[in-house]
């Protein structure tokens, strides 16, 4: 299986051409085989997106381009990147979401008929509904907020998705953090699944099993997003960024293909359903990274570290420079790239958002605007994210809304390309 490199090329690429939209390897990488190395001691780097790249050992933390890469290390023994694991993830949601838009018919769960008609019997639908809304107003108000332009139907959908996430992060990071154990989330998990077989335990597991009766949503994302938990349980450092992407993705990226079903894509967009979820799964890893780099110090008082550990030492920084929270040009510099990084996905999203259905626009384009802003505010407090929390005021967040608007309302970007 060649490892297809897909996106525009990057400046500084070596051994790789461009073919139209996408990049490829000149010596596309077999997977399961043996590749000769290129010299003693050198790695061979190549991204989904961007191209392969030889490196020396050194320079392996400097290559901020690479997101995430299939490495090649000096044995010729290759090995699949986190990245590429996700885009398979991306590729199966796609699959899911066409073969629905072809048939036109409502998703099939495999469950018996009176399974889903006895828990509705017994709980009010549209009171879990409801619940749902209000605990996303009270936690996610701007999001909230654009959400009421969507569709009744999507945008109950959108509530309780966002219930079940935010209920699943406050397992290992709310008030009984302390005591979660891996068992339990084990617990958690089964539950998830009787809740896909329309089997739910309350009211507010009520309203996302009737969303996946709806919508074509799969439990994949779901189950990732538990096993981004059990990271948090037994992981407090991350080798390198192929780590960190992994992490990010279980936690933040999933969210993205869980909503795509429900925001749905425009029926005048020309781009392929595998580039929605991809830019889908771009917004979601930016945001959990601008959480990372808004929360470093906030974590190390935990005895967590979500940075890069390559990196840090290629910056001449260690573990004992975070946790002392002293702002130095090294910490400086370091932070520069992690931002351009965080930027780089954040542009890849911005693409993806134009092709959802117009309707279900607004609240993806706020949460975007403001999350960004956020990296602007690590900038403005010198990069002192030890001691100072980055956070947008709200008069920004009230000037964000109707330039989200504005946006919401533009053409898609692969309609608009195909009109020049």
């Amino acid at each position: 299986m060649a490892i297809i490199l897909v996106r525009a090329a990057s400046p500084g690429l070596s051994d790789a051409h461009v073919h139209g939209s996408l990049l490829q390897c000149s010596s596309p990488l077999q997977l399961k085989r043996r590749v000769p190395p290129r010299s003693s001691g050198r790695w061979m780097l190549c991204s989904l997106r961007y191209a392969c790249l030889g490196l020396d050992p050194g320079e392996i933390g400097r290559t901020s381009a690479v997101y995430s890469s299939l490495a090649v290390n000096p044995a010729g023994e290759a090995v699949v990147s986190s990245e590429q694991k996700v885009y398979d993830v991306v590729l199966k949601q796609a699959a899911l979401l066409k073969r629905q838009l072809r048939s036109q018919t409502p998703p099939v769960l495999d469950v018996r008929p009176q399974q889903l008609d006895m828990p509705r019997n017994r709980l009010n639908l549209k009171e879990a509904y409801a619940r749902c809304g209000d605990i996303c107003e009270e936690y996610a108000k701007t999001f909230y907020l654009g959400t009421l332009l969507m569709t009744e139907e999507r945008r109950r959908a959108i509530w309780a998705i966002y219930v079940w996430c935010r209920r699943t992060d406050e397992l290992v990071d709310g008030p009984n953090a302390n005591y979660i154990t891996p068992t339990a989330l084990d617990r958690w998990e089964k539950r998830l699944e009787d809740l896909f077989a329309g089997r739910p335990y309350d009211m507010l597991d009520a309203a996302l099993s009737d969303t996946i009766s709806r919508f074509p949503i799969d439990i994949q994302p779901f189950r990732d997003m538990i096993e981004g938990m059990r990271s948090d349980l037994r992981k407090a450092r991350y080798k390198n960024f192929d780590e960190l992407y992994m992490y990010c993705y279980y936690v933040a990226g999933t969210v993205g293909l869980m909503s795509v079903p429900v925001m749905g894509i425009a029926p005048e967009s020309k781009a392929t359903t595998e580039s929605v979820y991809s830019a889908a799964l771009a917004l979601g890893i930016a945001n959990q990274l601008t959480n990372i780099l808004r929360d470093v110090g906030e974590d190390a008082r935990r005895g967590r570290i979500y940075l890069p550990q390559d990196e840090l030492a290629q910056a001449g920084l260690s573990d004992e420079d975070i946790f002392n929270g002293v702002v130095t040009n090294r910490w400086r510099n370091f932070m520069k790239q992690q931002i351009k990084r965080a930027r780089m996905f954040f542009e890849e999203a911005e693409r993806g958002v134009t092709e959802l259905s117009q309707a279900s626009r607004w609240p993806v384009w706020a949460s975007l605007l403001l999350y960004r802003q956020i990296l602007d505010e690590v900038e403005a407090n010198d990069y002192n994210n030890f001691t100072k929390r980055a956070y947008v005021g709200k008069g920004k967040k009230l000037l964000a809304l109707p330039v989200a608007y504005g946006k919401s309302l533009l053409l898609p970007v692969s309609l608009r390309n195909s009109q020049t």
